[in-house]
């Protein structure tokens, strides 16, 4: 397999509130939620506001913007791509999104023999401590 295989996409309804919150609140960045106050949500934050480190990993970006998780956490999801979506309902709690009448939701699904060999090359981007 040649083509890169993305760790994380977005649906065409998560790429267009990706757009409105961008337009809104300038740079954000996405960080998978691991639990607590707001479950296992996609958090969308100001760029300078919410600060990735040593302990988590770049997956990729979606609509240009870039998208973490804990080291610890990508253990348990690194066989899975991540399908963020955007559905009605209430975002979570310190999510840029909450007003919006929309939430980003995290959707996943298996990768098959040939991409996990792939991503097995191309090892996950270690965030700046």
């Amino acid at each position: 397999m040649s083509d890169e295989v993305l760790r994380v996409v977005a649906t065409p309804a998560a790429l267009a509130l990706i757009d409105k919150l961008v337009a809104e609140h300038g740079a954000v960045l996405f960080h998978q939620s691991g639990g607590c106050c707001d479950g296992s949500a996609p958090m969308c934050f100001p760029a300078g506001e919410f600060m990735v480190g040593g302990v988590d990993v770049k997956l990729g970006e979606i609509g240009g913007v870039p998208f973490y998780m804990s080291e610890s956490q990508f253990e348990y999801w690194q066989h899975t791509q991540l399908i963020i979506d955007a559905v009605p309902g209430n975002g979570g709690m310190f999510s840029l999104e909450r007003p919006s009448g929309l939430r980003f939701l995290t959707r996943s699904r298996l990768y098959d023999d040939a991409e996990v060999a792939w991503l097995g090359q191309h090892p996950v981007e270690r965030a700046a401590s």
